[in-house]
């Protein structure tokens, strides 16, 4: 997730040298905003489950929230390109029981020597083979950020792309005047 942390900020700074402003993030409203943390929640339970079928159960549960706030907020620049990312994952995941991962970049993100099991144990991964269907949506991009090393999929590029989208239309919106849900009494035109 730190790869999405630094996108975000990233988007931030070039919003920010362009015009924006970061008094407009407490300006964000997307319907149904708690179905992102749910979503999150799901995928953090995951990590807890006593069993594989479960914890793969919930990993697909936790896209089903991000993807329903994606249709549901669909006209804001970046979100539908990021709810495709993210439903390049779902299908992935869902197809092959896990995130099928290649074990040669997941070697090169970890920096550990060819052949040492890099693969996180964890039921949302799961080893690329020749048996995986749609490997071109699987984790083959290895990257290192901080020196922490992790292997991203087409789908995650496409959820950074959306969300860094997203973030700059929002910081650089023009100033709102009047809040949202603002209350003001009518003036004296509104009397005659």
């Amino acid at each position: 997730m730190l790869w999405l942390v630094t996108v975000l900020f990233l988007s931030m700074a070039i919003a920010i040298l362009r015009g924006g402003r970061l008094s407009n993030l407490g300006d964000i409203h997307l319907r149904l905003w708690w179905l992102l943390p749910l979503g999150f929640a799901l995928q953090i339970a995951a990590r807890y489950a006593p069993s594989s079928e479960l914890g793969v159960t919930l990993i697909l549960l936790s896209y089903l929230p991000l993807i329903i706030l994606v249709l549901l907020n669909k006209e804001r620049p970046g979100l539908w390109l990021a709810g495709f990312g993210v439903l390049m994952n779902f299908s992935v995941i869902a197809l092959n029981g896990g995130m099928p991962v290649l074990a040669e970049a997941a070697e090169v993100a970890s920096g550990f020597a060819p052949g040492d099991p890099v693969i996180a144990e964890s039921y949302k991964h799961v080893v690329l083979n020749r048996d995986s269907l749609m490997p071109f949506l699987a984790d083959v991009i290895p990257i290192r950020v901080l020196n922490i090393g992790q292997v991203l999929s087409l789908g995650d590029v496409f959820l950074a792309f959306g969300l860094g989208r997203f973030i700059e239309f929002e910081l650089r919106r023009p100033v709102r005047w009047f809040k949202r849900g603002a209350r003001a009494e009518a003036g004296s035109a509104s009397r005659l």
